[in-house]
Parts: C-alpha cells; structure tokens; sequence
C-alpha cells in the first residue's frame, strides 16, 4: 500500500501517468466496494458494479488532486465519488419516468439504513446535504458505511477516529436520516 501513497502524491504533484499506474493497484478494492453497493439496489438495477467503477474512476481523475495522502483518504473520496455516480444516476431513471414510479421510503427503526433495498437515492441524497449542513462528518460516515460498506472498524481506522465515537456518530446520522426521509 506504500506504492498506492507514492503514487497519489505524484498525482497530487501533477504526474499525468501517476493515475495510470494508480487505477491497477486500486482497480480490485474499488470493483469490490461497487459489488458492495450494487447488492444493496433493488434486483434489475440497470447499473453494474464495474460501470460504477468505471464511471466514478472517470469522474475521479478529472477532479482537481485533494491531499490524499493514504490509500484509505482514496477510498474514502472513491465513496463519495460512487455516491454521486449513484444519485446522478437515480435521478436520470427518475426524470425518465416524469418523477412516477420511484419508491416511497419507509425505515423500520431497527433495519439500518444500508438495508434498505428500495431506497430513493435521490431522497437519501437531499438528507445528506442537510445533514452536511449541520456535521459534515457524519456525512462522511454515511458515505463509508453505506456507499462503501465499511464496518464500523474500518471507518473508524479511516477517519483515525475511536470505534465508539464512529458507533455514536453512525447512530446519530441513521436517526437524523430516518426523519428526514420519513418527512
């Protein structure tokens, strides 16, 4: 993982071939978190776990570099890259259907948000930008656990965070989503 931090500061320096020798190294971790998240859609989704990949990578290299300095700030942006590919494209399926046809979304209070398999992107969208207004943070979080299907662990090694404030954080940011999309 020390070559993926190598190359990421090349591509934060300028390096146009850095991100060519980057997409290799990273190619299998971003393909599973897409499978990931893919499973999660409802059954006939017509995006694939390596269009995703595809179009968040693209998406990925034509941003401005943004200090990652570690493979898990890579990933962290990959998250949130992917959710963007997802919104864009639910709201697409969503105008070509004139707004009818999406689901309404309901949370039982004991089924975690990633759960839900009939989830309105774009709904979930809308949340998080209110929710970013009030704790950027916690969107990040939403963003790792849900788009990227991180554990809790993991999200806590990425953020440098301890387990139990990324528990609280996880916790305070299902409840805040869970009211807003019920409104």
């Amino acid at each position: 993982m020390r070559d993926v931090t190598q190359i990421l500061k090349a591509v934060e320096q300028g390096d146009a071939r850095a991100a060519g020798q980057l997409l290799p190294l990273v190619y299998a971790e971003l393909r599973r978190l897409a499978a990931h998240r893919m499973a999660q859609e409802a059954p006939g989704h017509t995006l694939q776990p390596t269009a995703l990949v595809h179009e968040a990578w693209l998406r990925l290299v034509d941003e401005p570099a943004r200090d990652l300095v570690s493979r898990e700030h890579f990933l962290s942006l990959s998250a949130r890259v992917m959710r963007r590919v997802l919104v864009d494209h639910a709201r697409e399926q969503g105008a070509q259907k004139r707004g009818g046809g999406r689901a309404q979304v309901t949370l039982d209070g004991a089924v975690a948000l990633y759960e839900t398999r009939n989830l309105d992107l774009a709904a979930l969208d809308e949340a998080l930008d209110k929710l970013g207004t009030r704790d950027p943070q916690l969107v990040r979080l939403v963003e790792l656990r849900f788009f990227a299907g991180l554990s809790n662990d993991e999200v806590a090694r990425v953020e440098g965070a301890s387990l139990r404030s990324v528990e609280r954080g996880w916790a305070t940011a299902r409840a805040f989503l869970r009211g807003a999309l019920e409104d």
